[in-house]
C-alpha cells in the first residue's frame, strides 16, 4: 500500500510561489504513477498535473500550463510540484495522489486516470 505525505503549502499573494512536497513511502517510487490534484470549496477535484515516476511525459492542466511544473527527487522518494505565477483561483486543497503501474504503461498516467492511494492534502491560499 502506498502512503503519501504532503508538504509546502501556504498562503501567499498573487504572483507569488510555492513548492509542493509529496513523500512517498510503501512501494517501489519508479513504479508508480504519480500526480497532483486541487480541490477549491464548492467546486469538484480537479487533476493539475500527473506523470509516470520513472519519466515520460507529464501531463498539465491547461489552467496551470506554464506556470507550474512537476519534479522529483528519486533519492528521496519524493514528488514536487513547483507553482509560480499563482492567482487566486488556484486557492484550493491540494492533494498528492499515486498507483502502482509498471513503467512500461507510463503513458497511462493521465489527469483522468483514477489514482487509489491519496495523501491528507495541503492548503494553498492565494490572495489578491
Amino acid at each position: 500500500q502506498v502512503q503519501l505525505v504532503e508538504s509546502g503549502g501556504g498562503s501567499v499573494q498573487a504572483g507569488g510561489s510555492l513548492r509542493l512536497s509529496c513523500a512517498a513511502s510503501g512501494y517501489t517510487y519508479s513504479r508508480l504513477c504519480m500526480g497532483w490534484f486541487r480541490q477549491a470549496p464548492g467546486k469538484e477535484r480537479e487533476a493539475v498535473a500527473t506523470r509516470h515516476t520513472s519519466g515520460g511525459s507529464t501531463y498539465y492542466a491547461d489552467s496551470v500550463k506554464g506556470r507550474f511544473t512537476i519534479s522529483q527527487d528519486n533519492a528521496k522518494n519524493t514528488l514536487y510540484l513547483q507553482m509560480n505565477v499563482l492567482n487566486p483561483e488556484d486557492t484550493a486543497m491540494y492533494y498528492c495522489a499515486a498507483e502502482i503501474m509498471s513503467p512500461f504503461l507510463s503513458q497511462a498516467c493521465t489527469l483522468q486516470r483514477k489514482y487509489n492511494a491519496w495523501g491528507q492534502g495541503t492548503q494553498v491560499t492565494v490572495s489578491s
